[in-house]
């Protein structure tokens, strides 16, 4: 009996003694390395993308940067350094996870299914998926897409959800996948596709960067329901914690409205009332 108590006193230290071994969180990296690593996109704006002075910047970005200041605060450093790290649809959440950036700053939806690799802060935005055409192909709904071609981002939840939606209502379209938003606009304009699919107003957004006005047409259908967030280490509640804590302060102080006003006010008008809504919800008090 002693020796079964002592076997089990024995394996109790042990696992503790690996628990503590393992590496600290997020915020004690942060400030051994005075570095703060955002993940970013390159061609999904308004929410994340490179400008014309090749600098990271987007909806999703002055979120990560007035989180990156709200952890700059907390740790009490005089200086943080802003990394940047280039991800696709592809290695996203994966590059976090690894721990090659603490957070990734995008338009990524919040899925249960994700939150098996990382987790994810309050949401930051509301959209859904629908379809880019050009007007002459008279795209309005997926129902148009029948014998045809329509591309959308590999790894992504509009592939998944369309890919669904087609088989569920029996539509017979050639579904291409292609590596980024850009690659889409490419086969519409090379004739290779009728539609490009994705989130509502990254499409409002690709058809504003068209170099002809009205050369592309959103499609009255919205065919998904995706809300945005960040996503971060999972485990880590400290940091997570700072980073809501960033957002609610940010939703409360009506400060929001004017970020969304710098990216959105050109493309998509103004907030749904499901967006403003998620806004309210989400402005936490202290």
């Amino acid at each position: 009996m002693q020796r079964g108590v002592f076997a089990v006193l024995a394996l109790v230290f042990f696992c503790s003694q690996g628990i503590a071994a393992e590496p600290g969180g997020t915020l004690e990296r942060i400030k051994s390395t005075g570095t703060f690593t955002i993940a970013h996109r390159e061609e999904s704006p308004p929410f994340s993308f490179v400008d014309e002075q090749k600098r990271p910047a987007g909806y999703a970005i002055d979120l990560c940067l007035r989180i990156a200041k709200a952890v700059k605060d907390q740790l009490g450093l005089a200086e943080l350094d802003i990394r940047y790290v280039a991800v696709s649809s592809e290695n996203r959440l994966q590059t976090v996870a690894d721990g090659a950036a603490d957070i990734e700053c995008g338009n990524t939806t919040n899925t249960l299914s994700r939150q098996q690799m990382v987790d994810f802060t309050n949401t930051i935005f509301i959209t859904g998926a629908s379809l880019l055409a050009r007007p002459e192909s008279n795209i309005t709904s997926l129902a148009d897409l029948r014998g045809k071609a329509v591309t959308v981002v590999e790894g992504t939840t509009t592939e998944k959800v369309l890919t669904e939606r087609l088989k569920r209502e029996l539509i017979d379209a050639n579904v291409v996948t292609v590596k980024d938003h850009n690659a889409g606009v490419e086969a519409l304009e090379a004739g290779k596709a009728v539609a490009h699919a994705g989130d509502q107003l990254v499409l409002i957004g690709l058809a504003k960067a068209a170099k002809k006005p009205g050369h592309f047409a959103l499609a009255s259908e919205v065919f998904s329901y995706e809300p945005y967030a960040l996503a971060v280490r999972r485990n880590d509640a400290d940091f997570r914690l700072v980073a809501n804590r960033a957002l609610a302060q940010l939703y409360r102080s009506g400060e929001i409205g004017e970020i969304y006003k710098r990216w959105f006010g050109d493309w998509g008008g103004k907030p749904s009332q499901l967006l403003l809504a998620m806004f309210a919800l989400n402005a936490l008090p202290e």
